[in-house]
């Protein structure tokens, strides 16, 4: 009988983890869902429309880029490439630039308080 008492603190305690566990998996997730209607491209693919005059308008947030070509919304990896923005600008692309995204603050939390518990 003793060793049953002492293993229903020990289940409860992984019953509790398990769902604590759940629930991150399904709240990050949630936040790092793609965008409806938003397809990758390779990034040649991206210059070649950019070169046939296909790409109107680009948002470069750190080496992601994002616009439109037609009605289609578009996403791409940049690698280092000093050319590009000279590209665009003789094409005749709108670039509108956004800082690199910095973590979630739930998510710093998270990381930084999780061993802790």
């Amino acid at each position: 009988m003793k060793r049953n008492k002492e293993l229903k603190p020990f289940y409860k305690n992984l019953a509790l983890w398990l769902v604590i566990s759940l629930i991150m998996i399904m709240v990050f997730n949630v936040f790092n869902s793609p965008k409806v209607g938003q397809h990758d491209i390779i990034f040649s693919d991206f210059i070649e429309l950019v070169n046939n005059g296909q790409i109107q308008e680009v948002t470069i947030q750190g080496h992601d880029i994002s616009g439109q070509y037609g009605s289609n919304a578009f996403k791409t990896y940049a690698p280092d490439d000093p050319n590009l923005i000279e590209l665009l600008r003789s094409k005749g692309v709108k670039i509108s630039a956004k800082p690199e995204n910095a973590p979630p603050i739930w998510q710093t939390l998270i990381i930084s308080w999780f061993p802790m518990l």
